[in-house]
């Protein structure tokens, strides 16, 4: 079953988008689902565990469920020390 969420890219995953927030409807049932769905909108080849999440505000793991209606926030790796 589709889910309606807002997705909100960040940094070079806003850039690639050309969008910083868009409304979606998938057949997802976490976190992980999203971004990997979403791969062709955010340009992303990094793995999962190089980049960050949040839903709703808060950040979360990958395996956080997303539920209709939710936001999910995608952080792409950030560079830097």
């Amino acid at each position: 079953m589709k889910k309606n969420i807002t997705v909100r890219y960040f940094a070079g995953f806003r850039e690639h988008a050309g969008v910083s927030e868009e409304e979606v409807s998938l057949a997802v049932s976490n976190a992980g689902d999203v971004f990997e769905r979403l791969k062709h909108r955010h340009g992303s080849e990094e793995p999962l565990g190089h980049c960050k999440v949040a839903v709703n505000d808060e950040m979360a793991d990958w395996d956080a469920v997303v539920n209709d209606g939710d936001t999910v926030l995608l952080f792409p790796p950030v560079a830097g020390g």
